[in-house]
């Protein structure tokens, strides 16, 4: 059987990610696609018990460092009983955020050295790297006003200050020069059906 394709997701705060997702698996469905769809962190019931400690609470409770270990741990989990096995299965998996959120987050925003983070991403996630990956970009005023105007629950990066979330904007951006194969640059301004035709204009190349 022939393995799935991976897609994942990744950007700021506020940068349409997880509706940008879900029109995308609606899209890859109506095309004859068996597509799972998932989060993290989260997207198995043992990674979303560890969501429910990383997201919540004042922003000082974890480390970075701390942070970063709880986020692999919910990773395994994830690869293990939800990713690993659909792809196997030959599903596609449509992922909103996964290990580059890490070197994002704890990394260029965190200050975590990034070789460290890559040796926990060799053990952890191995050979199962995403075949895409779509980065939503936006000013960091916009996206912080977006994802505070939504409100809500599990808002603990949120409320780490703008000057975290310009060093994860330039993260990501580093990440993409970083990893061209694989990785493209999404403007994520403007209304979710101009933001849509983004995403499926760089999807019918990987579908091509």
């Amino acid at each position: 059987m022939t393995r799935g394709r991976f897609i994942t997701f990744e950007g700021g705060e506020g940068a349409g990610k997880s509706t940008q997702t879900a029109r995308l698996v609606t899209w890859l469905r109506e095309r004859g696609l068996d597509v799972v769809r998932t989060r993290e962190p989260g997207g198995s019931p043992g990674a979303e018990n560890i969501r429910d400690l990383v997201l919540n609470g004042p922003p000082e409770r974890w480390s970075p460092t701390t942070e970063l270990l709880l986020m692999y741990a919910a990773r395994a989990d994830h690869l293990e009983r939800t990713i690993r096995p659909a792809l196997a299965a030959g599903s596609w998996v449509v992922c909103d955020r996964f290990a580059d959120s890490s070197r994002a987050y704890q990394g260029a925003a965190g200050g975590i050295d990034m070789d460290f983070i890559e040796r926990l991403d060799a053990a952890v996630v191995g050979n199962d790297q995403p075949d895409l990956t779509l980065v939503f970009d936006l000013p960091v005023e916009v996206g912080l006003a977006r994802a505070l105007d939504r409100g809500g629950a599990e808002a603990r990066f949120e409320s780490k200050g703008a000057a975290f979330h310009q060093r994860l904007r330039e993260g990501f951006a580093d990440i993409v020069a970083a990893h061209p194969d694989r990785c493209r640059i999404i403007d994520a301004t403007g209304d979710p059906d101009a933001v849509f035709a983004r995403v499926r204009a760089v999807v019918e190349g990987v579908l091509a």
